[in-house]
């Protein structure tokens, strides 16, 4: 049972899961438009729609589920209130509906490395609230950080960014552009989740993280290459170039790119790199080939969800 299953991490899960034999997959989201793409592409699984900071009868799927992956996450908008909605409240009725469940399913909750970051913004904030939440719950799970995520069906982030370059004839860089990522393949992620349901792994918490690090406009470069645009990448000042998010923000309800996530991405955090495919045993793919399977297959690339 995948609540917010119908965005980037639940998406891809949903396809590894399929291409890999497992079965009764229920898909709890409340966008309707990716939730009606999902049922689309995966036509053999169960979508229903529900608001999940709603008591509602989504909650028996979660009674009676073997498998909770908890996906369910606010992570752009310019109101505080959507994010405790979304990563607070939600995760305080999944955690009870678990608690209800006459046998009590296995819990893999997705956290992110966020919690450790120096930023304070919305998602930052809500993010270590959930988590808490679920470490004071008393249920043994697994606890995955990921970093920045890339992959099939991605509308924010490099998906985005690929996306933006194909339309405009610059595409800016903040600054300098060297700001350390540690982009983090969605395909690897969700072999990790995997993992976690084929082999039960107990509690503990796991950073997630890209085994490379790369600069963001090496990173943008790297993009251009592998999807032949043909767009002059320029670097505008820091200053200027948050004055432009926050306009954009004035005429935009859901911008994909904020002027805290701007400031998120300077912020210069480094996250731990554990040995992963040891711990989980699985596959490592390194960035450039990741990018080929994003932005080249023949079956998803050319999939949008919606913001």
């Amino acid at each position: 049972m995948l609540p917010g299953g119908a965005g980037l991490v639940g998406q891809n899960l949903v396809a590894r899961l399929r291409d890999q034999g497992f079965h009764n997959i229920v898909v709890l989201d409340k966008h309707k438009a990716n939730l009606s793409m999902l049922r689309q592409v995966q036509p053999e699984i169960c979508c229903e729609y529900a608001d999940l900071a709603e008591p509602g009868p989504w909650q028996e799927h979660v009674r009676s589920a073997d498998v909770v992956v908890m996906l369910q996450a606010q992570i752009g908008g310019l109101h505080y209130e959507e994010f405790i909605r979304n990563n607070v409240t939600a995760t305080e009725l999944i955690l009870e509906s678990i608690k209800d469940a006459p046998e009590q399913p296995y819990l893999v909750h997705i956290s992110s490395s966020v919690v450790e970051s120096v930023a304070d913004d919305f998602y930052t904030r809500s993010k270590r609230a959930q988590e808490q939440l679920i470490l004071d719950s008393g249920i043994s799970c697994p606890i995955l950080r990921p970093t920045l995520m890339f992959g099939w069906f991605d509308r924010k982030h490099l998906g985005w960014l690929s996306r933006f370059m194909q339309k405009v004839p610059v595409f800016p860089i903040p600054g300098s552009g060297r700001y350390m990522r540690q982009p983090l393949y969605v395909g690897d992620f969700c072999d990790i989740i995997i993992s976690c349901i084929r082999n039960r792994h107990e509690q503990g918490i796991y950073n997630i993280s890209g085994h490379e690090k790369i600069d963001y406009i090496d990173m943008i470069r790297l993009i251009k290459r592998v999807t032949g645009s043909r767009t002059r990448i320029i670097k505008i000042p820091y200053r200027l170039f948050y004055t432009l998010l926050w306009l954009w923000a004035l005429f935009d309800r859901k911008p994909p790119f904020t002027t805290q996530q701007l400031e998120a991405l300077v912020a210069r955090d480094e996250f731990e790199v554990i040995d992963w495919p040891e711990l989980f045993g699985v596959q490592f793919t390194p960035f450039a080939r990741a990018l080929e399977e994003t932005f080249n297959d023949s079956r998803y690339s050319n999939i949008v969800l919606e913001f």
